[in-house]
């Protein structure tokens, strides 16, 4: 078996996506009309033009106006079912997704709305699909805390529908301790805890996300490989980094995928796993962020196997339905 054949066939988890980032410029055209928004572009093709970025700013400042399109609950609905397409062809079976409910309430789309339609979206792709999947509520950095705590306020009455909160947004000047509050809050209410560090920002922030949020995963991470200390920490600790390759080289991260340390901290004993974070912006879907990784870093059958087993392992599901997902990774590896 081939390493394309083996990326098809091998069954995973997704952890880090942004499910606004699954907004394909065909689809903001098509949420627009029915919505009857006026966009300053011709067309998807000329939209599409503009996902040229040089470094996250310049990404979040076209997604956030993007999002302006997404205005119900069915708009949220067909969001997420298209991006449950994708998993099945993908062989995702496992997502946990991220939402940003401070960028659809500031412009006045009610809380529910926003979670009901990604839910029942969710719901449906259980049921049709066979995909699991959690939700995971992530709060904007560039806000101050005080908005964040606002929005937590809000998701009391949906909390049976989230698994965990997280932290997104733009990451330099923004450092997880100023989120220190809102995040006790959910620790308290029994909720999984992820942050966005060490992208943008240097490992530092890694380290508060740790020792003050008291994460349970860190979402990208690669900047990790500026402290030994801290990857020997990390690695001892089996602290997941949901890294995002084509993510990183197209926010300029790295120059190229040859560059990307994905190998390195694999081999060092770190639980990483490829994710593809706003595929719809970054050039491409889970399998896609697969065959990149494979081109440029040539993994071995084994390395790419351990990618799938780390998603799974790294993931919010149960002890059993992760042996589950295990034992079918090991039934088509040794089908090679």
């Amino acid at each position: 078996m081939s390493n394309s054949e083996l990326i098809k066939k091998i069954p995973k988890a997704e952890l880090h996506l942004h499910i606004e980032g699954t907004l394909e410029p065909e689809m903001v055209f098509q949420l627009a009309e029915r919505n009857n928004i006026k966009l300053p572009y011709a067309n998807a093709q000329e939209l599409a033009a503009k996902y040229n970025f040089s470094d996250l700013q310049s990404f979040l400042d076209l997604y956030y106006q993007a999002t302006d399109v997404l205005q119900t609950e069915q708009d949220f609905f067909d969001l997420t079912w298209a991006y449950l397409e994708h998993c099945a062809e993908d062989n995702v079976v496992h997502c946990e997704i991220f939402f940003d409910p401070q960028s659809h309430t500031s412009r006045g789309v009610p809380f529910a709305d926003v979670i009901q339609g990604i839910h029942k979206a969710l719901v449906a792709g259980e049921e049709k699909l066979g995909i699991t999947s959690q939700l995971i509520l992530c709060f904007l950095r560039h806000l101050p805390e005080e908005d964040a705590l606002k929005t937590w306020d809000e998701a009391q009455p949906w909390l049976s529908l989230i698994s965990g909160v997280g932290l997104d947004s733009s990451e330099r000047d923004f450092p997880p301790n100023l989120f220190a509050n809102v995040f006790a809050k959910a620790k308290q209410a029994g909720l999984k805890l992820v942050a966005h560090a060490g992208e943008e920002g240097p490992a530092q922030y890694i380290e508060q996300a740790l020792d003050i949020l008291k994460i349970d995963r860190i979402d990208h991470g690669v900047r990790i490989t500026e402290s030994d200390e801290l990857m020997d920490r990390v690695a001892k600790d089996n602290i997941a980094l949901t890294v995002c390759p084509l993510s990183n080289v197209r926010l300029c991260v790295y120059s190229q995928m040859q560059e990307h340390p994905l190998l390195e901290l694999l081999d060092r004993g770190l639980r990483v796993m490829i994710n593809s974070d706003d595929p719809a912006y970054f050039g491409g879907y889970m399998n896609q962020n697969f065959h990149a990784v494979d081109e440029a870093l040539n993994p071995s059958k084994e390395q790419i196997i351990l990618l799938a087993k780390n998603s799974i392992l790294a993931s919010f599901l149960t002890d059993q339905e992760k042996q589950t997902w295990l034992d079918k990774i090991d039934s088509v590896a040794q089908s090679n």
